[in-house]
């Protein structure tokens, strides 16, 4: 089925691999898809995939926590379109970036921000930005953004990360609170683990190097609190982005939506 049929939407930080399966999730039901990141080269093969199942695809150098670089991006998807849809944020950040996992007592101030201003700043820049752009056009759209389950966990050294991605949560009921009167809808998604993503299964790999623990036994301590027999997918993110910006998911608005087939680790 064709869900989003004529529509419009704009992926960010595609080169991703939970943006990637979201871009595909849509151009498989009919959506324009515009990639962006700040490096193409990603993006070309992703393109091809799309276009060979039959798709529509845009790539496009967008760097998500520059304002005036997506500002000038969605202005240009508008004049060339007249409408923007739908738009996904699908941005991430590894540990290395924030300095490591190290203690709250010995973490720097910088170590805790870095995830705070790329990961909620650059959902707060890209969601606003559109917002502006749906209002303007009149496109009753959908804005997705992404958060992690660790806002509802407890886990030691993570206080950055943790912190991030709670705070994405909030925005997303206070963007839906103030931009559904222009018929907006704006939504969280929160993956659980994807094992077949780089980040989880790297991680998995470096962690199983350094306490030397099987893999097969990290992961299975990541599968001890599912509550079915079933681990989420790439597929099942795209497949849930692409029904929460259709009209059938009009229903949901403002919500955190979790895609990880259940967890009774995550509140």
């Amino acid at each position: 089925m064709k869900n989003l049929k004529d529509k419009v939407a704009v992926v960010f930080a595609a080169s991703g691999d939970i943006a990637g399966a979201v871009a595909e999730s849509f151009a498989m039901h009919g959506a324009k898809v515009y990639l962006a990141a700040k490096s193409t080269d990603k993006l070309q093969a992703l393109a091809r995939r799309i276009e060979d199942a039959g798709g529509n695809a845009v790539v496009a150098a967008v760097d998500a926590l520059n304002e005036d670089e997506i500002d000038e991006f969605l202005n240009k998807v508008i004049a060339d379109n007249n409408r923007l849809d739908v738009i996904f944020n699908g941005i991430g950040a590894n540990y290395d970036e924030m300095g490591g996992r190290p203690p709250t007592t010995t973490a720097t101030f910088d170590q805790f921000m870095a995830p705070m201003e790329k990961i909620c700043g650059s959902q707060f820049l890209t969601s606003r930005v559109a917002a502006k752009y749906m209002i303007r056009s009149g496109s009753q759209g959908t804005i997705l953004l992404l958060t992690a389950a660790l806002s509802r966990s407890k886990y030691p050294n993570v206080a950055g990360i943790t912190a991030a991605s709670a705070a994405v949560e909030g925005m997303t009921r206070v963007m839906a609170a103030e931009w559904g009167g222009n018929g907006i809808k704006v939504i969280c998604i929160c993956p659980g683990a994807i094992m077949e993503t780089k980040r989880i299964s790297g991680w998995i790999e470096e962690s199983a190097k350094e306490y030397g623990i099987p893999v097969e036994q990290l992961v299975a301590q990541y599968k001890a609190f599912d509550l079915i027999n079933v681990s989420p997918t790439l597929k099942h993110v795209g497949e849930t982005a692409a029904f929460l910006a259709s009209e059938t998911g009009v229903a949901f608005n403002s919500h955190i939506v979790d895609v990880d087939c259940g967890k009774m680790n995550i509140l």
